[in-house]
């Protein structure tokens, strides 16, 4: 849990007495925010703010942590300041690759961004779920960061959704490996290797669903990444979803099934100010597409 955000949410909504203004403060809608301060009051275990139909109040127990609140708010705000500073310094530009990324686009987007930034500017990568990169671009943290869509995008700049080429992978000795015309169906009785759920709920879900409408209900197992999803697939257990470009590994097919269907899709988030960048890393993906 961001508990910085949510704490947020919490000054926010204090601050306007009312969700809504509290939600426009923010740059965001009503019920994403309306929800995180419902996680946030499950998190500390206490009620802060009373929902009433003239507006939103503070509970007791709100009026007592707001101080706090807002106090680490503030800080958290300075730190961010101060850490960006300090970057800016030392000329590096810091950016967020989602672990589904392949490595050629990965080294393409530095190269983007070395390019953008000039000369003696040192980028700093974070691989990691596209949660946690929307969290990082929203605090400042990165600059800009490629995510997986849909996901939930609130408080960052947004590009538009990118389609990147995407294999379905399976067991070298699977019946689907040396079929004429495989179907999703054949995959029944073996495991979807996947990232887990919350490192992106919603792109989790469309894959699923996906999947269930082609005719294949399959139990999804934790692979974090690539290497994972072709480990799974090697042992002859799992099937999985890789944007990794056919290559001769022991083990694995790569089949090109429904390929409009299964492609990635990507979007470009970033921090205000730092369209340049975004733009950079966007000319990569947008060329991977053609691919």
């Amino acid at each position: 849990m961001d508990l910085v955000r949510h704490l947020r949410f919490f000054v926010s909504v204090a601050d306007e007495g009312h969700f809504g203004r509290a939600a426009a403060a923010l740059d965001m809608t009503q019920p994403p925010l309306s929800q995180g301060l419902r996680r946030l009051e499950e998190h500390l275990g206490v009620e802060l703010i009373h929902r009433t139909r003239q507006g939103a109040m503070l509970t007791s127990a709100g009026v007592q942590l707001l101080p706090r609140a807002r106090l680490l708010v503030d800080d958290a705000e300075r730190l961010l300041a101060e850490s960006q500073r300090i970057a800016h310094a030392r000329g590096t530009v810091a950016w967020g690759a989602a672990t589904a990324l392949p490595d050629r686009m990965v080294t393409g987007c530095v190269t983007a961004l070395r390019a953008v930034s000039g000369p003696g500017t040192a980028v700093s990568t974070t691989i990691a779920t596209s949660v946690d990169l929307v969290a990082d671009v929203r605090a400042g943290i990165c600059e800009v960061a490629v995510i997986e869509h849909p996901a939930l995008v609130d408080g960052v700049e947004i590009g538009p959704v990118i389609k990147v080429p995407r294999w379905l992978v399976v067991p070298a000795d699977h019946r689907s490996a040396d079929a004429e015309r495989p179907t999703l169906p054949m995959l029944t009785g073996l495991t979807f290797a996947h990232s887990p759920r919350g490192a992106n709920p919603p792109a989790f879900d469309t894959v699923v669903d996906l999947l269930r409408e082609r005719g294949l209900d399959a139990i999804a197992v934790t692979a974090r990444d690539d290497r994972a999803v072709l480990a799974a697939v090697a042992a002859g257990t799992s099937f999985g979803l890789t944007a990794t470009p056919p290559a001769d590994t022991p083990g694995v097919t790569w089949l090109r099934l429904a390929p409009q269907a299964i492609a990635l899709r990507l979007r470009v988030i970033h921090r205000p100010g730092a369209s340049a960048h975004a733009d950079a890393v966007d000319r990569v993906l947008y060329r991977e597409r053609l691919r």
